[in-house]
């Protein structure tokens, strides 16, 4: 299920990142140990993430994905193994929550990118998805939100 789409101006969020480039079939073999990894890092700094782990997807084809694995922060990380410093960018993007199992996320991007067409946007090259409410707070899929940020083309 997915909530009704908003178009919003969205302003940089410094984060720390991981970046991982993996064939689409890899995503959920790194994706715990990137989270995992990435979170150390941050508590070995003293650093408090904000809010929830997000995906930013940079390039996607049928069979790659090259992503970061990150979480908003509101100082500054250091450099330790692969988490870098980063940034969700400013953009002016669709959004939407999508409520369900992550096996459901490929039909919802569909959904969300034929409303953004139908509404006159064009979806960039780009996009990021946050995992509000996951395994991590409730064992029941159905109670699981996705948020789904779409950049959109000038």
């Amino acid at each position: 299920m997915m909530a009704t789409p908003e178009i919003v101006q969205t302003r940089a969020q410094a984060a720390a990142v991981i970046h991982i480039a993996v064939p689409r079939s890899d995503m959920m073999k790194v994706f715990g140990p990137a989270v995992r990894e990435l979170m150390t890092a941050l508590a070995d700094q003293g650093v408090e993430p904000l809010g929830a782990i997000f995906a930013h997807h940079l390039k996607m084809s049928s069979h790659d994905f090259d992503f970061e694995v990150g979480v908003k922060v509101a100082q500054p990380v250091k450099v330790a193994g692969r988490v870098r410093p980063g940034e969700l960018p400013a953009a002016k993007v669709a959004c939407t929550v999508y409520s369900g199992p992550y096996e459901g996320l490929p039909s919802a991007w569909d959904e969300f990118r034929k409303w953004i067409r139908a509404n006159g946007h064009e979806p960039a090259h780009t996009l990021w998805e946050s995992y509000a409410i996951g395994p991590q707070s409730t064992p029941d899929p159905a109670g699981w939100r996705t948020e789904l940020f779409q950049p959109l083309r000038a």
